[in-house]
């Protein structure tokens, strides 16, 4: 698991700016969905081409968010990272230009649709109620990414969750345009992974800078009870006779 840290420099200029590094105090759970990013056999499996073995540490932490928010009354989408036809011919800078001819085809392969790379990691809670989204961008709100906005438009989604791998990639890309979609954003510290501690760290400094409510697990389960509790009526009393 990352040892996770916000820049004490970050730290400093959040309290100089908004008196707190935190950000939002509450949320209402129907209006909350839980973006699960790219947690998928290609990023996960031992040996698989695109391997965070750090990913497979952080699912407990996202299943116990994910039923939370489902207990709650929100939403869970699993986004998947798809590398289809369209992906490729729309997307060519990525893969004529960062990947070598080798490696594009194996990610080709590997996260094409009904590839076994392509599916989500077997440990994660996916219930029929949950939302599948498939993305052909890191950042799922790129334009051409994917419908995610649109789904949660209509659905009536203003806060989200996010978590995933890799914590400086797809998670960071998504979060950063949700924000700036006007979406309140939480990055969970333990709930994103990525290959070491400085990359990941890095990306939740950036977060908390500018961008996401940084918090834990243990917090944003916390806060998904409490808005949980308060949703629900309250009991009539039983008139007297």
């Amino acid at each position: 698991m990352h040892k996770s840290a916000i820049h004490p420099d970050v730290v400093r200029r959040a309290n100089e700016r908004r008196g707190r590094v935190r950000v939002f105090d509450s949320l209402v759970s129907e209006r909350t969905a839980h973006i699960v990013v790219d947690l998928q056999n290609g990023f996960m499996a031992p040996g698989a081409v695109a391997e965070i073995a750090t990913a497979r540490e952080i699912v407990p932490h996202v299943n116990r968010i994910t039923a939370a928010l489902r207990q709650a009354g929100g939403t869970i989408v699993y986004v998947q990272n798809t590398f289809d036809a369209i992906a490729v011919s729309t997307w060519s800078t990525f893969f004529e230009h960062f990947c070598s001819p080798s490696r594009r085809a194996r990610m080709i392969e590997a996260f094409s649709p009904g590839a076994f790379g392509h599916d989500i990691w077997p440990g994660l809670d996916v219930q029929p109620q949950d939302l599948k989204v498939q993305k052909r961008r890191f950042g799922a709100f790129a334009p051409g990414a994917s419908d995610l906005h649109a789904i949660m438009q209509q659905r009536g989604i203003d806060t989200l969750i996010v978590t995933g791998t890799a914590t400086q990639v797809c998670c960071e890309s998504t979060a950063r345009d949700a924000m700036m979609l006007n979406y309140k954003v939480f990055f969970i510290a333990d709930g994103n992974a990525t290959f070491n501690d400085d990359e990941h760290n890095a990306t939740l400094s950036a977060m908390a800078h500018t961008f996401c409510d940084v918090i834990d697990t243990d917090t944003m389960v916390g806060m998904i009870e409490r808005a949980g509790a308060a949703a629900k009526p309250e009991p009539k009393m039983r008139a007297m006779a």
